[in-house]
């Protein structure tokens, strides 16, 4: 659930660059009010401890703001080298005084986020527990540190953990989208390994019937056409497929296609809303069975969505027609507002859809629908 919530807001910010560089600049603003509140608060009593410290602050709170450049990496080991130098000129100097800066502890607490979620394991494991050390020793500066630096390590304990949890989430997450993608691959090569055996077996008859029979030059031209035919079939859909790796044993049942979606429809009305499906005249002969193999697919995974987390469908429809750029599939409902229908985000099944229209070279998208409702809208190429 808080990975799914930050996945939107990352989303969110990264559609709209202009709010990115906002909230950048808005944290910026946050932290270095805090260390000028309190370097203005401790300037009148001016000390080489609290110069040092204040200094440290304004420079922490600048390595905190997440920009692209420099890296988040340099800009960890600056902050936390930069506050050990500070924490160790203060333990050196004079007597204790009232010194410690909480907007560098807070900019050390968010660099802490950003290197367990972010960097390799390695290095957050060495950068990791100095930020955190370091959060944890600012307070210890003070003449009295006791309650804020029993504050701050709980707070670095509580980031630490939160973050480590969101990192292991991230990584499970990654785990399971790699083994859909995996299982998406050896779906087309089973589909793969139906098509060409399909029409290998159409070329093979047709040669050895025309090896056992005595045909005149119009009926061989004819037969040869077919093979040939046949035989280009084959190679495009191999063309299509060729990256796609092969195990476990070939199915038997035939790939479905456009003729199955008319079943498929009345399959899902019998539980759900009414289905009503339009098929450009013409295209179920036309269209290669591996493409249409894939639009029965998507349309019966789209259909799978609505029936999960759609709320209010009163009618589907599903549309296959040619459009600019090859084969448009469209699965449109009329219910669930777009705020309604973040839940998809958190299953696989647009990811290994996304997966199976990326390796035929067509594109996927999937959001709210002008109409109102909710789209699933895929181009493969064809023609």
């Amino acid at each position: 659930m808080t990975t799914a919530i930050l996945d939107r807001y990352t989303r969110l910010l990264d559609g709209h660059p202009a709010r990115r560089t906002a909230a950048r600049l808005l944290l910026a603003a946050v932290l270095v009010l805090l260390v000028t509140v309190e370097g203005l608060t401790l300037a009148r009593q001016p000390t080489g401890p609290r110069a040092a410290v204040w200094t440290a602050g304004i420079l922490c709170c600048l390595c905190a703001v997440p920009w692209s450049r420099p890296a988040l990496a340099t800009r960890a080991w600056l902050a936390a080298c930069v506050s050990w130098a500070a924490t160790l000129y203060v333990f050196v100097s004079a007597r204790p005084q009232i010194v410690w800066g909480m907007g560098e502890a807070i900019a050390l607490l968010v660099l802490l986020t950003g290197v367990l979620l972010r960097l390799p394991a390695r290095r957050a494991a060495v950068l990791g527990p100095l930020l955190a050390l370091a959060c944890v020793a600012a307070p210890v500066r003070d003449a009295s540190p006791g309650r804020f630096t029993l504050l701050f390590s709980a707070l670095a304990a509580v980031v630490s953990a939160f973050s480590l949890l969101l990192r292991a989430q991230q990584a499970q997450r990654v785990r399971d989208i790699e083994a859909v993608r995996a299982a998406e691959r050896l779906e087309l090569a089973r589909e793969l390994h139906d098509l060409v055996a399909h029409h290998v077996t159409g070329i093979v008859v047709q040669a050895r019937a025309a090896s056992f029979t005595e045909v005149g030059a119009a009926a061989a031209t004819s037969a040869f056409v077919r093979i040939a035919d046949a035989g280009d079939e084959a190679l495009g859909a191999m063309r299509r497929l060729v990256r796609v790796l092969r195990e476990g044993e070939a199915r038997t049942v035939p790939v479905a296609g456009l003729a199955e979606l008319r079943e498929l429809s009345e399959t899902f009305t019998r539980t759900g809303p009414p289905v009503t499906v339009h098929v450009e005249q013409g295209l179920q002969e036309r269209l290669p069975a591996d493409l249409a193999a894939t639009a029965h697919h998507i349309v019966r995974e789209a259909l799978t969505n609505v029936r999960k987390h759609a709320t209010d469908v009163s009618a589907v429809r599903v549309g296959v027609r040619v459009v600019e750029g090859g084969v448009e599939v469209r699965v449109a409902d009329d219910g669930g507002q777009p705020g309604e229908r973040s839940a998809e985000r958190g299953g696989f099944g647009l990811t290994g859809l996304e997966e199976r229209v990326t390796a035929l070279g067509g594109t996927l998208t999937a959001g709210p629908s002008p109409e109102g409702g909710w789209a699933v809208r895929a181009v493969l190429p064809y023609g």
